[in-house]
């Protein structure tokens, strides 16, 4: 069946409306479709009842359950894009992303970690509502065309994280594209692991439910208890897994993650990172009657611009698995240091999927986003070759923007707020790599300004007040003194030559 969707709420509405089939399971049980028709439509009523500004923004706060879908769902009908929080992240991430989008309301599905001056509805208040009949939800307020789906915080250079705004046109491109060409059937039983703030999730989320799927979402604690996890995983009769490469890896673990303990388990999407050879190697071998998708895609582009089906004849012909062929609405060139067209650079995307930019910062979209041929583009500081055929190769970074466990991660985030601790005068981070050219660890250098018992330990505890877990370098050195370039910065590069001159 081929699917051409002009609107997401709509799609998700006719499948959703009078069906007893369950679209969510969680830790509290599942939930019908029918529920998720009936309490977004109810909470969108609601959120219009309290006459918000207009096309402002909600920050939607939680983690992975029904209440978290529901509210998101509802602030988009309701006509506010969402900006997802995830409650293992530090305060001051919340602090600082209400800072910087301004707004109209915080939805709280989970107590906030700190009070905010912004209206806050919590989950006692949400779950009120959920059959509020006061008012008519008016449908013509509710996200369409440009108007900005929702908000994705990801990591910034100044140690302040940048909020890509992605429009309803940008998802329904994506959304189109993987229905489409990755082989879904209807009604398709899907793994729903990555936190809703990381745009991974929406390679789940969205074509699941127009699908008419199901959503088997395991929690923070299954993902980080690895016997639960084991135990978990074959009770959902999966058909379709999506996560990072690392993810995958972490259950190859597991002697019994293979097709005869899954064996309705087909479609395995990646995304986020880098995919070994070893992994897709190891992941075939384990579920030879699997198809397996190597995506690419930044979040500035909503999620994923290329896909190729990783075959053991992909495998045997290539050392470095490619990241695909752009989808078919979209161009992927590349450009050379001196800003030439080429075979071989920073990869430019341009077409339907591209967001507009950062939320309220001009300075930071103006350097990133640009207009190529009448459609917009967006440098993506990604290296990457394109062969004759259109397949492309990730080659790595042109800045010290890495990725680790499929989060991304700017470097120069953690120096700043490693900078920021009162004991620490310099500050600088590093990558090492493995064997198959990916990160493994963040390596930090520090000059102290005064003694610490423990510098390591302490340092990594007082980070973690401020920035993501998976930002929080796996070492802290203490150096009498950092090398320099030239002009008297920090010379990064010294210390990656020295951290990765292990062959």
């Amino acid at each position: 069946m081929s699917y051409q969707l002009t609107n997401i709420l709509t799609a998700i509405d006719q499948v959703a409306l009078n069906n007893p089939d369950y679209c969510y399971q969680d830790d509290q049980g599942t939930h019908s479709y029918q529920d998720l028709y009936q309490q977004t439509n109810c909470l969108a009523a609601y959120l219009q009842s309290l006459s918000l500004p207009a096309g402002a923004p909600v920050i939607v706060y939680g983690d992975q359950n029904f209440l978290m879908v529901v509210t998101m769902l509802a602030a988009v009908k309701a006509g506010h894009a969402y900006i997802p929080v995830d409650a293992h992240s530090p305060k001051e991430r919340l602090i600082q992303i209400n800072e910087i989008a301004h707004p109209a309301a915080i939805l709280g599905t989970i107590d906030l970690p700190v009070a905010l001056e912004t209206l806050t509805i919590n989950a006692d208040q949400l779950r009120a509502h959920l059959d509020y009949q006061d008012t008519e939800l008016d449908r013509s307020q509710s996200v369409s065309g440009d108007q900005n789906f929702y908000i994705i915080f990801t990591s910034g250079t100044t140690g302040v994280p940048k909020g890509v705004q992605i429009s309803h046109n940008n998802l329904l491109s994506y959304v189109n594209w993987t229905v489409n060409d990755f082989n879904l059937h209807d009604k398709i039983r899907c793994l729903s692991q990555p936190p809703y703030s990381f745009d991974l999730s929406v390679m789940d989320l969205y074509p699941t439910l127009v699908l008419g799927g199901q959503l088997l979402a395991i929690s923070h604690d299954t993902t980080e208890n690895f016997g639960k996890l084991f135990k978990v995983l074959p009770t959902l009769y999966l058909e379709e897994w999506v996560s990072t490469p690392s993810f995958v890896e972490l259950c190859l673990l597991d002697k019994n993650f293979n097709q005869k303990n899954y064996p309705h388990l087909q479609h395995f999407l990646f995304c986020g990172e880098e995919l070994t050879r070893s992994t897709a190697k190891a992941l075939l071998q384990r579920f030879p009657q699997a198809q397996i998708f190597n995506t690419y895609g930044p979040t500035e582009a909503c999620v994923a611009v290329t896909a190729v089906e990783i075959t053991p004849q992909v495998i045997e012909q290539n050392q470095r698995l490619p990241i695909g062929f752009a989808k078919p609405d979209t161009s992927i060139t590349a450009i050379d240091e001196n800003g030439n067209d080429s075979f071989e650079g920073e990869l430019i995307i341009s077409g339907p999927s591209v967001s507009k930019g950062y939320l309220n910062n001009p300075q930071k979209t103006a350097a990133a986003f640009f207009m190529k041929d009448g459609t917009l583009a967006y440098r993506s500081g990604d290296l990457g070759s394109i062969k004759a055929d259109g397949s492309i190769y990730y080659r790595g970074r042109t800045d010290f923007q890495i990725k680790l466990h499929g989060y991304r991660i700017e470097l120069e985030d953690i120096d700043q707020n490693l900078s920021a601790l009162p004991a620490v005068d310099q500050a600088i981070t590093v990558p090492r790599y493995g064997a198959n050219h990916k990160v493994n660890q963040i390596i930090a250098y520090v000059v102290l300004n005064q003694p610490l018992a423990n510098p390591s330990a302490t340092l990594k505890e007082q980070l973690s007040q401020n920035v993501m877990e998976y930002m929080i370098p796996q070492r802290i050195e203490v150096r009498e003194q950092l090398p320099k370039t030239a002009n008297g910065k920090i010379d990064r590069k010294t210390l990656m030559a020295e951290v990765n001159n292990h062959d």
